[in-house]
């Protein structure tokens, strides 16, 4: 957060914010602060373990998905349609992880592809949100995880109003009652929800409120949504381990 851009088939035109642009704001004071208590949130609701795979959908510049390819070490990969942030991540590697071009709507890959997947504010940008949701439900075989622009808060209120301000110009931002809906249709189940960045300034105050804000009462600027798949199959990190036992 901020969005890096407005994904190739997504509403509108989002004004394009520079991969350099987007990770020199969160290399600043402020933006360390808000990646960090995100990407808490986002590990703490998928529990990813150690070994597994994982697929970040609109991955970016991979900002999200080299955390989690350092502390999985497993199979991750980003996926993004925008050539431009695919460059920037693949030559920013953290752990092996792999990028490839693609459209959330229409995922290049076989079902339950993965163990776990995540997406960063990305279906704030698609049309099809609904087929999007699907198709990350498809590939994943145990849980997800979704980081989104959660319409009641304060970063709304600044940045989100008459279509919105900078990278967040075109946004579609969210209400938790709106992604249960789209949800509801879907073999998903466990359904958690959770906010952070109550004060998005990141002064001394804000990160104290941040610090004692209960995490349910979603009026945080960002909102994490995560699921179960219904029938899941074994973890593939479990599965090694289970035949290396055998041997």
């Amino acid at each position: 957060m901020p969005p890096l851009s407005s994904p190739l088939g997504a509403k509108g035109c989002a004004s394009v914010v520079k991969p350099e642009a987007y990770e020199a704001w969160y290399d600043s004071p402020r933006g360390r602060w808000v990646g960090t208590v995100e990407y808490a949130l986002l590990k703490s609701l998928l529990c990813p373990e150690p070994g597994s795979s994982l697929l970040d959908i609109g991955c970016g510049t991979g900002h999200f998905t080299r955390p989690f390819s350092h502390d999985i070490r497993g199979l991750v990969v980003g996926l993004d349609p925008n050539e431009e942030s695919l460059s920037y991540a693949n030559t920013h590697v953290a752990h092996a992880e792999r990028y490839v071009g693609g459209l959330a709507e229409s995922l290049p890959f076989p079902d339950r592809s993965f163990d776990f997947t995540v997406s960063v504010t990305a279906l704030c940008f698609v049309t099809r949100q609904e087929q999007a949701l699907r198709e990350m439900v498809r590939v994943t075989r145990r849980r997800f995880v979704l980081g989104l622009l959660n319409r009641y808060s304060l970063l709304y209120l600044q940045k989100g109003r008459r279509g919105g301000k900078g990278g967040y110009y075109g946004a579609h931002w969210h209400t938790g009652s709106e992604i249960r809906s789209l949800l509801e249709s879907m073999p998903v189940t466990n359904i958690v929800m959770r906010t952070a960045i109550i004060l998005p300034q990141g002064t001394s105050i804000a990160r104290a409120v941040e610090l004692h804000w209960p995490r349910r009462l979603l009026l945080g600027g960002f909102l994490a949504v995560s699921g179960e798949i219904l029938d899941p199959v074994p973890c593939m990190a479990g599965v090694r381990r289970i035949r290396q036992k055998k041997k």
